[in-house]
């Protein structure tokens, strides 16, 4: 099979792209590789899959109409999974068109791009953000998420409102996905895993912000990309037993689903650092912040219906997931144990 990763030069993307690689189909990777974060991460990521024979790279952005009509004309995916975004909860605050730019009108191209070449599934990334600021846990799809506190959770909620609008109209299978942390190997340098692991090992101090009273649904990554192939592969069909009076934002009349991927099991923040601590062999340093605007206290996952529909259950404890991250940072960047 045919597919299109988009973020292929990203975290999740570069995962899925390899899982999908190995597992004999066809991967067209899109990324444009922008200095976000560092772009060397990125171009080593697309060194680890670029040799395989299955394996083609387009070079472009999003918001780009031009380039993402030709992609689609070049390649005619059988499907999309699209992860290509502009994440990041802080960095939204201070540079909002970023965001509409890459989440907005580029979630649009690809949209448009499933109408026009008869691609037979579109599952895209939106994350665990749009529960904004719902204090019932665990987090579950059937819930309201109308109070996003940062603009990029309003464009992760404004692509599941394009993706609906797509499935009623064309008739367009879609599946939402929301991530909850994503950590593991490779993983972005913009997160907490990776921050504190390089500032710990530089004896530098670490920022912990709301004074550690955090907590989160760390989520290992190949557990994630089990969830989304797993996803891929469950075509939605329209709900037979959708009621308008009543509806469900997880289903509907059209053939899409909204899903939560997570481990189902937050972890507090200083647990978690407790953990780094043990795997590096090393005490950090630690400087306590004030929470800071955009963030919420705390996620977990309620990942029920994924189970249901397509046997996801996560496997990887934090303590499995920290120890390989730290094995791959230590590899990666040459730094002795």
């Amino acid at each position: 099979m045919r597919y299109l990763v988009t973020g292929a030069a990203g975290f999740i993307g570069f995962h899925t792209a390899k899982v999908l690689l190995e597992a004999g189909h066809e991967v067209v990777g899109l990324d444009n590789l922008n200095d976000y974060y560092d772009v060397s991460l990125k171009q080593a990521r697309l060194a680890e899959i670029s040799g395989h024979g299955g394996f083609q790279f387009r070079k472009a952005d999003l918001k780009d109409r031009q380039a993402i009509e030709i992609l689609f004309a070049d390649h005619s995916p059988q499907r999309v999974i699209h992860l290509a975004a502009q994440a990041g909860v802080r960095y939204s605050i201070d540079n909002p068109h970023a965001y509409v730019d890459s989440n907005i009108v580029g979630m649009l191209h690809i949209l448009e791009g499933c109408r026009h070449h008869g691609v037979e599934h579109l599952v895209y990334a939106s994350s665990s953000s749009v529960y904004g600021s719902n204090t019932r846990m665990p987090f579950a799809v059937s819930d309201s998420v109308d109070h996003p506190v940062s603009l990029y959770a309003a464009t992760k909620k404004a692509n599941e409102l394009m993706a609906h609008t797509y499935a009623h109209l064309y008739s367009i299978p879609v599946t939402g996905l929301r991530f909850f942390t994503v950590y593991g190997p490779w993983g972005r340098p913009d997160m907490a895993l990776f921050k504190f692991t390089e500032a710990i090992l530089a004896d530098r101090p670490i920022d912990i912000y709301n004074n550690g009273r955090h907590a989160r649904d760390f989520t290992y990554i190949d557990d994630i990309v089990e969830g989304v192939l797993r996803a891929a592969d469950h075509i939605p069909q329209p709900n037979p037993d959708y009621d308008a009076a009543a509806p469900d934002p997880a289903s509907s009349s059209a053939p899409y689903r909204l899903y939560n991927i997570g481990n189902s099991e937050p972890v507090e923040l200083m647990h978690m650092i407790a953990v780094l601590e043990r795997a590096l062999g090393r005490e950090a340093r630690k400087n306590f912040l004030p929470m800071q605007p955009g963030d919420v206290l705390a996620t977990y996952a309620d990942v029920e219906q994924l189970k249901a529909d397509v046997g996801f259950e996560p496997a990887t404890p934090i303590e499995t997931g920290i120890e390989r991250f730290v094995a791959w940072y230590r590899e990666y960047h040459g730094v002795p144990a």
